[in-house]
């Protein structure tokens, strides 16, 4: 690596947000592979959301058999955002060889911001004759976090189309009335994707009745 490039480099790590930025740019621009080790490691800390998105950019420009097995060596950081960043990158990359690394235990990560990133990912990655595996596993989080998260679970689950329709089958007859209400909104967002997501206006429902929920 030149002068030129170490000067790059370091500029990833520039206090200045713009200066980080620019250099992630110049970096994806050059797409040249030697960067990806930079690359990669800043994704685990850098705080600035727009700068963490233009280094996913650069990574992408760079040649997948370089960057998915680095990439995945994050989805086992202790760091939260490290995991995180990671998932998110290979869901833009889009090389379905990182399917087998996006295991249950990030599937069900106790950080919601994980969990989310894995979920997104997977529905990206998953190979037609695992969607129905898949589809199970995240039924099984129904109910979970606020609305956000259910937000994010259930287009998860209406991105594995039919796949998912046996799971909120199931979910359906759940005893824990905020994983009826889940699953009841996921459908509703199956049929009908404009619709908007209404979670909570199943959970009243479920929980007053149908005659008093309109009250």
């Amino acid at each position: 690596m030149d002068a030129q490039d170490a000067r790059l480099v370091d500029a990833l790590g520039a206090h200045n947000s713009s200066v980080r930025l620019k250099a992630a740019l110049a970096a994806g621009t050059r797409g040249d592979a030697r960067f990806v080790d930079a690359l990669v490691a800043r994704c685990a800390v850098e705080p600035d959301f727009f700068v963490r998105d233009m280094l996913t950019w650069a990574i992408t420009r760079l040649p997948a058999a370089v960057t998915v097995p680095m990439v995945c060596a994050e989805l086992r950081s202790d760091a939260a955002q490290a995991r995180s960043q990671a998932l998110h990158t290979l869901s833009k990359i889009g090389d379905r060889t990182a399917w087998p690394a996006i295991g249950v235990e990030l599937l069900r990560d106790a950080d919601d911001g994980v969990a989310r990133a894995a979920w997104r990912a997977a529905v990206v990655l998953v190979p037609e004759e695992a969607k129905g595996a898949l589809a199970a596993e995240l039924g099984r989080q129904l109910g979970r976090g606020g609305r956000e998260v259910r937000l994010s679970l259930s287009r998860a689950l209406v991105a594995l189309g039919d796949a998912v329709e046996p799971v909120l089958r199931a979910a359906a007859g759940h005893s824990e009335p905020g994983v009826r209400a889940h699953a009841e909104a996921t459908e509703r967002l199956l049929l009908d994707p404009d619709a908007g997501f209404a979670v909570d206006e199943a959970r009243r429902v479920f929980a007053l009745g149908p005659e008093r929920a309109g009250e």
